[in-house]
């Protein structure tokens, strides 16, 4: 049973709950068009001191994932999971909660609101002395309430539930909670008005400041130098930091103060290992942190897509990638930093996983997809994925595996430049293609007798068509290259090579109900396909799905084994918990501990081989065409 106050009131809204600003919003534009001077300017106050705290907690949530920055001080290094966001993903109802709450004071005193001057310095030492003296031990002593048995099963274990601290987890709570947090924040600003020393700089800066402090605290990054304790000790006893705070979510009956440690000191609940563990973290801050086993060497498709990373939104980036409106008015901005990014920008570290006690991290070349096909980029690219297999290598990585374009045979030959100019890396260089080519064809059911292939000598079409007319399916190779088609022809068998079709048109495949499709295609060349054609696809980017009596596959993927932690972004279109082919074949690589590299031409004897690998490991195709 559910206790009194616990759940919110909203909570079953959805995004719904926003038009709990509605009146607000109204008041300020019904006084903005209609009366002569804008009257209850309250409203609008309420309305800029949410959107900014918004903003701060965004702002802070954007600094905790950006794991090229902050990699080497993240106090617990596990990454935050897809329940997590989920759990938190009503992080803000707390400050629709004190909207609430000071709407009500306003229309209570709305004379005593009015008369608030912008600018009042008595106000701020006021303030000050409120909160020390009333704010600071209200909160201490509720907190340690909130810890007894009874409080803490049903209310405070809900904020205590978050694995990895977040900025956002400082606003999961429950509504009794943030009531209590409200009554905390309330009493200085309550205070200052009655006693007449308040003004609207003084609100906006102790709220504000609040939430950043609070951001700051549950950030999992360590911000604070420890020179700045070491030169001043009593420092460390009035302002707390992400460490000090973290040890309260990893030992609860410890640190128990909101932002002064002196009353965890006064009421012996300090942590005793918060000072050395605080020192510890910052001391080390500029070292390199634990080497990842494996690394997949990711790059950016357009400039919408290069939204879809956590540092952007994070609830965005758990979700599947689609243009969605609200990323419209970021598009300049964001087409102004891959300006920025392609003339200066090196490789960055994306996201990370843990598999099995391995650390797979996402590394990113900054460039985009349109950018591979122009010729005089080819040559920095290369440098930059170079450099990339040069650090990994220096690091003690033992694979890093090519996303998509990075291994493209045009760019590089399928990561072959590499390995020929520095033949003594240590790092396994992948590109993942046999498993990608091991996911389509086994995608292709078993009644199957003739498929359609495009892109047909490329190295994964090779691979299909030699594949495929193993198991004595007709493979109809769409190529103007009579030369490349007999190159390939003539590495089959003798009795399975007339199942090799050299064709030159689309209409070859009008009786062909399954494309394999390798290279991009119009959907007036999907005009000739019948109806109840189903599209596989290899093609990035993908094939628009345009034929409504068609179906179309997605790129080939994986989805990884249920033993996965701290995954909390979603790669590209995929779903939650998938992953690209090739990023699945490079953690196979590393998991089965083979010693080659996987670049060229795929080998396709070995085909079935990282077939079984991947499933005997927990790994699980997405299609359910079968």
């Amino acid at each position: 049973m559910v206790k009194p106050l616990s759940s919110w009131p909203w909570e079953n809204l959805g995004i719904f709950k926003y038009v709990i600003y509605g009146p607000l919003v109204a008041k300020v534009v019904y006084s903005w068009i209609y009366e002569d001077s804008l009257k209850d300017v309250w409203c609008l106050h309420i309305l800029v001191i949410c959107a900014l705290r918004g903003l701060i907690h965004q702002l802070w949530s954007s600094y905790s994932n950006m794991l090229f920055l902050t990699r080497n001080r993240r106090i617990k290094q596990q990454g935050v999971d897809f329940k997590q966001i989920d759990r938190e993903w009503d992080w803000d109802n707390f400050i629709i909660l004190q909207a609430l709450l000071a709407s009500l004071v306003c229309l209570m005193f709305p004379s005593m609101v009015d008369l608030l001057p912008v600018w009042n310095p008595r106000g701020f030492m006021t303030l000050l002395l409120l909160h020390v003296t009333i704010s600071e031990p209200l909160f201490y002593w509720t907190h340690r309430l909130f810890h007894q048995s009874y409080l803490f099963t049903h209310y405070h274990s809900l904020h205590h539930s978050s694995s990895v601290l977040h900025p956002f987890t400082g606003g999961h709570a429950t509504f009794l909670e943030q009531l209590v947090l409200s009554i905390v924040m309330g009493v200085p600003v309550m205070g200052s008005i009655v006693m007449g020393n308040a003004s609207s700089s003084m609100i906006f800066g102790y709220v504000l400041g609040f939430d950043f402090m609070r951001c700051m605290g549950h950030s999992n990054v360590e911000v604070v130098p420890a020179q700045v304790f070491n030169n001043f000790p009593l420092l460390r006893y009035f302002i707390y930091t992400p460490t000090y705070h973290s040890l309260h979510h990893s030992e609860v009956g410890t640190n128990l103060c909101l932002f002064m440690p002196l009353f965890d000191a006064m009421w012996n609940t300090l942590n005793c290992n918060s000072w050395h563990l605080h020192n510890q973290i910052t001391t080390y801050s500029g070292k390199e942190g634990r080497v990842p086993d494996f690394v997949f060497l990711a790059h950016v498709v357009d400039v919408m897509s290069a939204m879809h990373v956590p540092f952007v939104v994070r609830s965005f980036a758990s979700k599947p990638f689609c243009t969605r409106i609200f990323l419209l008015p970021l598009w300049p901005f964001t087409f102004v930093v891959m300006l920025m990014m392609w003339r200066w920008s090196k490789t960055f570290l994306l996201s990370f996983y843990n598999l099995r006690g391995h650390l797979h991290q996402t590394w990113v070349v900054p460039r985009y997809g349109f950018q591979y096909f122009l010729p005089f980029a080819a040559q920095g690219i290369n440098k930059l994925i170079e450099e990339a297999i040069l650090r990994a290598d220096s690091m003690g990585v033992k694979v890093i595996s090519l996303a998509a374009l990075n291994k493209n045979e045009a760019l590089n030959g399928g990561g072959t430049l590499f390995v020929n100019k520095h033949p003594g890396l240590k790092v396994r260089v992948v590109h993942g293609n046999t498993l990608t080519a091991a996911v389509i064809v086994n995608e292709i059911p078993k009644h199957v007798t003739q498929v359609f292939l495009t892109g047909a000598t490329s190295k994964l079409g090779r691979a299909i068509a030699l594949y495929l007319c193993r198991r004595r399916i007709r493979v109809l190779m769409l190529t103007s290259s009579t030369e490349r088609f007999q190159k390939i022809q003539k590495e089959a068998s003798r009795d399975t090579r007339n199942y090799l079709v050299q064709v030159t048109k689309y209409h070859a495949a009008q009786n062909c109900k399954t494309w394999i499709v390798g290279k991009w295609i119009t959907p007036r060349e999907q005009y000739w396909a019948p109806a109840g054609t189903h599209f596989h696809q290899f093609v990035v980017p993908p094939i628009l799905a345009f034929r409504r009596d068609c179906t179309y596959g997605e790129l080939a993927a994986m989805r990884l084994p249920h033993d996965v932690e701290g995954l909390g972004n979603c790669e590209y279109t995929m779903e939650r918990g998938v992953v690209h082919a090739c990023h699945a074949g490079g953690v196979i690589h590393q998991l089965q501990g083979w010693t080659h590299h996987e670049v060229g031409a795929i080998d396709v004897e070995r085909i079935d081989l990282v077939w079984e690998a991947a499933l005997k490991h927990g790994f699980r195709p997405v299609s359910n065409l079968k």
